[in-house]
């Protein structure tokens, strides 16, 4: 049985951690190994990449091109050190963000070049494709809202730097989702984040269950 790769995407606050945790629960509960990750991150020199992306300091005066070398830089040690191998090994990775963050947020809403900001991508991948998008979308009226209330229940954590950015910056982030549907429709598979956590479940549980028995055939 061969490996399998799912990125999830979405606005912030559309639920994806949430939804990973319940597929990666129902996946195990099958019999399948599960690899769960987030970007940036999910290796020691990633998770020290988040810190300086997210919250440290120094990081509040960084520029859209040091931010976009700095997630490639995670993202190729996340690549080698933990997706290539675990897909080597017939596993299913569930990744929180992948590259099409990258093309949404230092693409499109940061207005950078998209032939460099793809470019970039592909040399960091090395050849590592999610074999599935899954899109959880939800207005971005809800988007900020959700936000408003988990900053408001995390007082005292550390500032995010990307959730301090102003409703400009996420609209141009909506906008650029609802292109990667239109650009990828084979492999950005869109479901409804507006419902219950169970019934956004049901549309993820679908559209995996379709992908993984077409690999195994």
């Amino acid at each position: 049985m061969r490996g399998c790769f799912i990125s999830f995407e979405g606005n912030e606050g559309s639920g994806k951690s949430t939804q990973i945790q319940h597929l990666a629960f129902r996946l195990k509960q099958s019999g399948r190994e599960v690899v769960q990750i987030r970007e940036p991150g999910g290796t020691d020199l990633g998770e020290e990449i988040r810190t300086l992306l997210k919250y440290h300091p120094k990081g509040r005066s960084m520029i859209p091109m040091s931010e976009l070398l700095l997630i490639g830089a995670s993202r190729s040690q996340l690549v080698h050190e933990v997706i290539k191998p675990a897909l080597n090994q017939g596993k299913i990775v569930l990744c929180d963000r992948f590259y099409d963050s990258t093309r949404v947020y230092q693409g499109y809403a940061r207005n950078m070049d998209t032939v460099f900001v793809n470019e970039t991508i592909d040399q960091a991948v090395d050849g590592v494709h999610p074999d599935m998008t899954i899109l959880i979308s939800i207005p971005l009226k809800m988007s900020m809202e959700r936000r408003r209330t988990r900053h408001q229940e995390e007082q005292g954590s550390p500032e995010d730097r990307f959730e301090q950015l102003d409703e400009t910056f996420f609209r141009h982030v909506h906008d650029g989702y609802e292109r990667l549907v239109r650009d990828f429709p084979e492999r950005v598979k869109r479901v409804d984040g507006t419902g219950s956590v169970n019934s956004t479940y049901e549309q993820i549980r679908e559209v995996v269950t379709s992908l993984l028995d077409s690999i195994q055939k």
